[in-house]
C-alpha cells in the first residue's frame, strides 16, 4: 500500500518525479534491459569491464540485461556515471534509436581512433563517430604474454571477425585447441563462446577486429 502524497510537495522534487514518471510510462523492463546491453556493446565493453566502470556486480549486470530484474535508480546512476552516458540515452525507446541510414560515412585517420585500454588489450576504437553501428571495428595491440592474464574467458554478445595485421598470436577458444595466428591470417567465430588473444611474438601482435 503506498502512502498517500503529502499536501505539500517540493515543486523540484515534484518535476523529477514526474520526469520519472514519464519515463517509466514510455519504457519497460525489457526494452531497459536491451538498452543497456546496447549501451555496453556499442562501447565494446566486456561484463567484467562495465562491472568494474559501474561499480555493478557483473552477475547484477547480467541479469539487468537479460530482464531477470530491473534496476534501482541507484543502479540507474552507476550505469549513467560508469558509462559516460546522459539518462535520456539510457531511456531512449529502441525504435527511436533506429533510423534508415542514407549515405551516412565516417572516416578515420591512422592513430587518431578513440583509445579503449584494458588490462590485456590497447584497443582503438575505429569510427566511432557513428551512433548505431550494425558492425564495431577497432584496431587492438595485444598486450597479454599468458592466457592466466585474463583470469577469465571473454565473452560478450554477437559475432566476431579478427585479422592479424601485426606479429603472432595464440588464438584461445573454449571450446577448440589454441591455434597459433601469423600476419594475414584470420578467424571468424561466435561472442558468446570464451576467447582471448595472447602476443607470441617479440613485439606485440596488432589485430584488426569488426564485431557484429
Amino acid at each position: 500500500m503506498v502512502d498517500s502524497p503529502p499536501l505539500v510537495v517540493d515543486e523540484q522534487s515534484n518535476s523529477r518525479q514526474m520526469t520519472l514518471t514519464r519515463a517509466e510510462t514510455t519504457l519497460s523492463p525489457m526494452e531497459l534491459g536491451k538498452r543497456v546491453r546496447e549501451i555496453r556493446l556499442s562501447q565494446n565493453l566486456t561484463l567484467e569491464e562495465a562491472s568494474k566502470l559501474t561499480g555493478l556486480a557483473r552477475s547484477t549486470l547480467s541479469k539487468i540485461e537479460n530482464e531477470q530484474i530491473s534496476p534501482t535508480f541507484v543502479a540507474v546512476q552507476k550505469l549513467v556515471q560508469g558509462l559516460g552516458i546522459d539518462i535520456p540515452q539510457l531511456f531512449s525507446q529502441p525504435d527511436q534509436q533506429r533510423h534508415k541510414a542514407s549515405g551516412r560515412r565516417d572516416i578515420t585517420r591512422s592513430g587518431e581512433g578513440q583509445p579503449h585500454p584494458t588490462p590485456t588489450y590497447e584497443h582503438e576504437l575505429l569510427a566511432y563517430q557513428l551512433s548505431r553501428k550494425k558492425m564495431l571495428p577497432y584496431r587492438t595491440r595485444v598486450r597479454a604474454r599468458s592466457f592466466d592474464e585474463y583470469g577469465d574467458w571473454v565473452r560478450h554478445d554477437g559475432e566476431e571477425f579478427l585479422y592479424v595485421l601485426r606479429g603472432s598470436l595464440l588464438f584461445y577458444t573454449e571450446f577448440y585447441e589454441p591455434v597459433e595466428l601469423s600476419e594475414g591470417d584470420s578467424a571468424y567465430y561466435d561472442c558468446d563462446m570464451g576467447h582471448a588473444l595472447v602476443s607470441t611474438s617479440d613485439e606485440d601482435a596488432v589485430v584488426l577486429w569488426v564485431t557484429a
